[in-house]
């Protein structure tokens, strides 16, 4: 299975270079990866280095933690769309949710939907730190602010994504919200894993390469085989001139 359309290559750390950048970019258009998801202040960067690909631009907002205002969130998503971002990801505001204010995580959300327009949103539920009911609830509330995507997790929470979880959503919201599975998912076989319990998208973190092991372990099989056949020809041969000799 060819998984690198439905890769995006992230790169959130606060001490990320330019360079770090530019080789981030350079590796999504070189793999054919979806697309790079990076701070807002190098969207603009990435935007000029991807032009001429079809490699899109990501970027969170209210990022990592998802408690300022919901105003704050506003402003910073007009202003990625204005640098010419092509998908925008928000974080919850999880205290508002765990103090059951419904309408207010709503009101969050549907706010910066609204702002964005048709531009997609994922909305970061960061579900290390929510318990199961806690999760069907910001789902259901998701259903209800018609977002694009859910997002497992920002990356800088204690733990990452699981398949259960995604299973969960995924029974929750249908085919009416994608999934963006991220964080912990390091290999080819993850991946496929994730996919195939019900994500649409999946995260890995600039270094990481998805290397197919199955496939890897077959080649080096085949390979190990050809040195073999090759060794015994060439021995053979050499047999048979020491026997002309």
């Amino acid at each position: 299975m060819h998984i690198t359309n439905y890769i995006e290559y992230t790169l959130l750390h606060p001490s990320a270079t330019e360079r770090d950048i530019i080789e981030l970019c350079l590796a999504a258009q070189k793999n054919n990866y979806y697309a790079v998801n990076i701070n807002n202040y190098y969207v603009p960067l990435a935007k000029q280095l991807l032009s001429k690909t079809g490699v899109k631009v990501c970027t969170p907002i209210g990022f990592p933690l998802g408690a300022m205002s919901t105003a704050s969130k506003v402003y910073e998503a007009k202003q990625a769309l204005k640098d010419g971002v092509d998908e925008i990801e928000m974080v919850i505001n999880q205290g508002l949710l765990k103090s059951k204010n419904y309408v207010s995580v709503l009101k969050d959300i549907t706010d910066v939907k609204l702002a964005i327009g048709e531009t997609p949103l994922k909305v970061i539920i960061e579900i290390s730190e929510l318990n199961k009911n806690e999760i069907i609830r910001i789902c259901e509330i998701c259903l209800d602010a018609k977002v694009d995507y859910i997002k497992t997790s920002s990356g800088f929470s204690k733990n990452g994504s699981t398949l259960t979880t995604v299973k969960i959503i995924k029974k929750t919201v249908r085919d009416h919200i994608k999934i963006a599975a991220f964080d912990g998912i390091e290999d080819y076989e993850t991946a496929i894993k994730y996919l195939e319990a019900g994500a649409d998208r999946v995260g890995i973190n600039y270094g990481v390469e998805l290397i197919n092991k199955t496939r890897s372990k077959r080649n080096s099989k085949i390979f190990k085989q050809y040195i073999k056949t090759f060794k015994e020809e060439d021995t053979l041969k050499a047999e048979n001139v020491a026997e002309k000799i």
